[in-house]
């Protein structure tokens, strides 16, 4: 049964063993995808198949739940979505897929253990794992230009420099509690409040998973690293490892003792910053890919409104949050990625006209960024509907009426967009060929967008079922 349990994270590490050995010889880049495509389908079916499986492995410090699994499902849902999104892929040489895809499937395999990690060691390492991978995927581009190497040398600078914090807050909390384990630790949070160095040891743990959310203060790479980055690897930057952080996040706040006034008033501060901040800043931006960085700081707060809560309800709200914004994020970066000239970055002119040069584009990224603004019936006004209610019952009130102005603010750079897509005129730009997975995908996003956003009763009553298991 024990190897069962850990069946979505085994077969993930022998899919990139199967792409490494694939990188030893020399294969086709349609053969590349469609074994691509093929395995990570498969691994969307092994998730689903262990859904429902619990149980404690590795001496304890790996807790198999119908939370864990819940979202290492959506990981491999995200992953599938990716690689189907790479299958015409502009930015990368063909000789170097096998190992973009390896890189992926690494950086994923760390995410899913990151998930289910519940000892401080096994989460450090789960997260290197992860970041160490993309470290490798940010200058992989055909186009070796300074950009890319400067958003690796940044990503990779400010990612040893958020692990170095991280692990310094470790030191201080295993020495005053004398264990690695988050439910021991917590169960000694008094005693930690009540000292200056335990307070700094819990803030400088948080600080790795700010970093991972892109929350401010934590948020200096993520407009450099997204404009410098490929297209189809900044879709994965995007959403996959802010899935697990906020995983690991609620499964850490939740164990927090009721009335955690200090950790509460840090978290309120940090939403209200990093919501205001992202929205204001993208104001001013042409460039898509960095338009989505500060729009992504922005949600990032956002989710924090959930987590905040400490009770289920804020949770559960975040699961379906984080699902929908994974969704419409996808739906922005496929559209990117599909008019993108040889996979240079697109501007808001760049899209003039897309209504004519290609219909569909042109609806999913309506439906993507109507989402992000959370105007109905999208899942994202749903998303925001359940975290303002979520936080309105915990007497967040003022923290909900930034959210409300924020919103407003959101939908005037999410909408000059779309207005751009169907208000202006191609003015002479080709028309954008969609191939069949694009166009398979394009449907899929705008259905489950849709979806999601009109009939989410069984989603969240299913999110709520999966909150409930985390202290078990």
């Amino acid at each position: 049964m024990d190897v069962v349990l850990f069946l979505p994270e085994t077969y993930l590490l022998l899919m990139a063993l199967a792409f490494f050995c694939q990188s030893l010889w020399k294969s086709s880049a349609q053969l590349n995808q469609g074994i691509a495509v093929f395995l990570t389908g498969i691994g969307v079916f092994i998730n689903l198949y262990t859904l429902n499986m619990t149980g404690d492995l590795f001496c304890q410090a790996y807790r198999v739940d119908l939370f864990s699994q819940t979202f290492k499902l959506l990981l491999s849902i995200g992953l599938f979505m990716i690689v189907v999104l790479c299958r015409k892929n502009k930015s990368i040489e063909e000789r170097l897929q096998p190992e973009f895809f390896m890189f992926l499937c690494v950086s994923a395999l760390g995410l899913m253990l990151m998930v289910s990690s519940v000892e401080l060691i096994t989460i450090l390492i789960s997260m290197e794992l992860s970041s160490y991978s993309l470290y490798i995927l940010i200058p992989i581009s055909k186009d070796i230009s300074h950009g890319r190497i400067e958003a690796a040398v940044k990503y990779i600078i400010f990612g040893a420099a958020a692990t170095g914090i991280m692990l310094f807050g470790m030191s201080y909390i295993f020495g005053l509690t004398q264990s690695t384990y988050i439910s021991e630790i917590m169960k000694k949070m008094p005693e930690l409040i009540g000292q200056p160095v335990g307070i700094v040891g819990i803030l400088l743990i948080l600080c790795g998973f700010f970093y991972k959310l892109s929350v401010v203060p934590f948020h200096f790479w993520t407009p450099d690293i997204y404009e410098g980055t490929a297209n189809e690897t900044v879709s994965f930057i995007a959403t996959m490892p802010k899935i697990a952080a906020a995983a690991l996040l609620i499964r850490i706040v939740s164990l927090a003792p009721a009335g955690s006034v200090d950790l509460i008033q840090v978290l309120v501060f940090i939403s209200a910053v990093s919501m205001t901040f992202g929205n204001i800043a993208a104001l001013v931006q042409k460039d898509l890919k960095r338009l989505l960085a500060y729009s992504s700081i922005a949600h990032a707060g956002y989710i924090l409104l959930g987590i905040l809560t400490l009770n289920i309800n804020g949770y559960s709200a975040v699961i379906f949050h984080i699902t929908a914004y994974m969704l419409m994020n996808l739906a922005c970066f496929l559209v990117i990625s599909t008019v993108s000239e040889e996979g240079k970055n697109v501007t808001i002119s760049d899209i003039a006209g897309l209504h004519k040069r290609s219909p569909l584009l042109a609806f999913t990224l309506a439906v993507g960024f109507f989402g992000l603004a959370g105007i109905p019936p999208t899942a994202g006004f749903t998303g925001k509907f359940f975290l303002f209610i979520a936080a309105l019952k915990e007497g967040h009130l003022a923290l909900i009426i930034i959210a409300a102005v924020n919103t407003a603010i959101s939908i005037f750079y999410y909408l000059n967009i779309v207005r751009s897509a169907y208000g202006q005129d191609p003015d002479g730009l080709p028309s954008v060929p969609v191939s069949f997975s694009n166009r398979l995908l394009n449907y899929g996003l705008i259905i489950a967008i849709i979806i999601l956003g009109v009939i989410p009763a069984k989603f969240i009553e299913f999110a709520r079922t999966a909150c409930e298991t985390i202290k078990l």
